[in-house]
């Protein structure tokens, strides 16, 4: 007999953004001529820097030559972009990460979500609420959950941090000991951020506790203010407490492209069952060299290309581009009557649902009434109810047409 996985069996319904894609199929098919301008997955529209461009055709060119061809890499990365990485994103903020630290993978979503194969299904969670679905999902898949409660619209064994407009969405530290923690700065889905004093909290809880903070900066190349932290390491011990998840999606327009990196510094340890200390780097090296043969020359030939000066002017221009549709989506929703989050830091927008609707209920309003799409609060969780959030990943003729609908529609 072929057993399954029984934690998968634990999962609710679909993917959250799976569900949201399947609503707008079924609607544009029954309604054609409807414009339906999508603000809801996070999805870039621009296209490539010219500089990355030109780096994939020079390294396609290479693979063409007998001299210059290359099969399998270093799964790791190759050094050109790993010391490309250490030198910009860490030297450059005085973090002091050396090449061995960094991993070079195919997405942030794909290490933040395996990462776990190197840590016990014993360990306490805790999430941010609401919080990016894959954080929960792949920790229900790995068995560290129990049950979904319908009532109370959690997992057991899960540990819940509301971050919502009554705190600010700052999140207070557990009141219980945790083994893992899930932190996303800047955060999606609300686009809010912590300053570094608020950020040290959570770095000396988890040296207190022996425990382990899973920080995601996907979107760092965002932060707009000099007192956010554009990483974890910018915190004094958090090379002994803490692992990173970066990528080059949204920041350079990768997310068909695909490449990211993790950060697992040699001073953090983890321990077995006997209390015996455990390099993280060194597990995780042995886990990443197992289940991938890494990533393309071509496509780690285009990430290095951005670090170049002219690489580097040409992202800038595309994250200004997103971060001006942000301040046109926020200061347009102001306009309409909502209170809104977010867009300073990132490129999301956070909103308060109007009085008597539920999330999913302003989600299918807007699609059947202003066609366009956005995504409903509560599919980040339950703290998430209430809320809906907005991409500034469109174009901006779009998200001017889109905030546009939106006024007319609410006055």
């Amino acid at each position: 007999m072929i057993r399954i996985n029984d934690n998968y069996l634990n999962l609710q319904d679909s993917y959250l953004f799976s569900t949201i894609a399947k609503k707008v199929a079924a609607y544009t098919k029954e309604n054609p001529d409807k414009k339906v301008i999508k603000l809801g997955i996070g999805d870039v529209t621009r296209p490539l820097a010219k500089e990355v461009i030109l780096s994939m055709h020079k390294a396609v060119d290479e693979m063409g030559e007998k001299d210059t061809f290359r099969g399998y890499g270093p799964e790791q990365g190759y050094d050109f972009l790993r010391e490309k990485i250490v030198e910009y994103d860490f030297k450059s903020r005085g973090v002091d990460i050396l090449p061995e630290e960094i991993f070079v993978s195919d997405g942030a979503k794909s290490d933040s979500g395996n990462i776990g194969d190197i840590l016990s299904v014993d360990n306490k969670v805790a999430i941010t609420d609401p919080v990016y679905p894959v954080y929960l999902d792949t920790n229900v898949m790995a068995g560290r959950s129990g049950k979904y409660n319908k009532d109370t619209n959690k997992y057991e064994n899960i540990v819940y941090i509301p971050t919502t407009a009554e705190n600010n969405f700052v999140p207070e530290l557990p009141k219980e000991k945790v083994d893992i923690i899930y932190l996303c700065l800047p955060n999606n889905p609300t686009g809010t951020t912590l300053k570094k004093d608020e950020l040290k909290k959570w770095v000396d809880y988890a040296k207190e506790n022996k425990s382990i903070i899973l920080f995601d900066a996907a979107y760092e190349k965002f932060i707009q203010n000099k007192d956010v932290p554009h990483s974890i390491y910018e915190i004094d011990g958090a090379k002994e407490v803490a692992i990173e998840f970066r990528s080059f999606s949204k920041t350079a327009g990768f997310t068909g492209v695909r490449c990211a990196y993790t950060v697992v510094p040699n001073e953090l340890f983890g321990y077995d069952k006997d209390g015996n200390k455990v390099q993280l780097n060194k597990l995780w090296n042995r886990r990443h060299s197992t289940k991938t043969n890494g990533v393309s020359y071509i496509v780690q030939r285009a990430a290095e290309s951005i670090y170049s000066e002219e690489g580097q002017k040409q992202i800038m221009e595309n994250i200004r581009y997103y971060m001006e549709n942000a301040k046109i989506i926020k200061e347009g929703l102001k306009e309409a009557g909502y209170t809104v989050f977010g867009g300073e830091n990132s490129p999301y927008v956070w909103l308060k649902v109007p009085d008597g609707l539920t999330s999913w209920e302003f989600f299918d309003k807007l699609l059947n009434e202003v066609n366009v799409v956005g995504t409903p609060g509560s599919g980040f969780g339950p703290s998430g109810e209430g809320y809906f959030r907005l991409t500034a990943f469109g174009t901006k003729e779009n998200t001017i047409e889109a905030i546009d609908r939106i006024k007319k529609w609410s006055k």
